[in-house]
């Protein structure tokens, strides 16, 4: 039972948070599928008091839980376990993170998502290369990157960090330190 209660909680820790439509909305316990009774039987005894966004929240998670294969779904335990391993502080801030995302528009989390899918798939050798340039980099000279990168399209932006992982150093890429045109975020 506490595998089924820390698998449903990693999906809900995972998941996003779907508005709550349509009748479904306020389904009493009783009304719920066998299936689904498995699945959510930590929440049982406080069901009824949780609110109808909340109750459905769990649905889409139990749903999605019953679709995962085995090795989905060890995945999802993994995940929960080094989710529960971060220190408070840390999951507050990736929380803070993804609101954040969830509030840009559309297109900007799509931007995004694209830039994060290419990064993820370079070969790890030129995700490190990145990763030490941008952690080398001071402060004034990641914003001016990020401002810089925010002005290309994302063909543009490809070819550029493309060009930056393979060994070229990003700050002869931006402007003298002072001169970026950024306001001191």
């Amino acid at each position: 039972m506490n595998r089924r209660l820390a698998a449903l909680s990693a999906i809900l820790v995972f998941s996003v948070a779907l508005p709550a439509f349509g009748e479904d909305s306020g389904i009493g316990w009783d009304q719920l599928g066998k299936d689904e009774q498995q699945v959510l039987t930590p929440f049982r005894e406080r069901w009824d008091s949780l609110p109808p966004e909340g109750r459905e929240r769990l649905r889409n998670g139990a749903d999605r839980w019953e679709r995962m294969t085995p090795e989905e779904r060890q995945q999802a335990r993994e995940r929960f376990k080094k989710w529960r391993e971060l220190p408070r502080e840390q999951r507050e801030a990736i929380r803070k993170r993804a609101d954040d995302f969830h509030r840009l528009p559309p297109e900007e989390q799509q931007r995004i998502r694209q830039r994060f899918k290419w990064f993820r798939e370079l070969p790890p050798d030129r995700r490190r290369a990145l990763r030490d340039k941008w952690r080398a980099m001071r402060p004034e000279e990641r914003r001016a990157l990020k401002d810089k990168l925010r002005t290309m399209s994302p063909d543009q932006q490809r070819r550029f960090l493309e060009h930056s992982a393979g060994g070229d150093n990003l700050k002869q890429h931006l402007p003298p330190p002072g001169n970026d045109g950024s306001d001191n975020r």
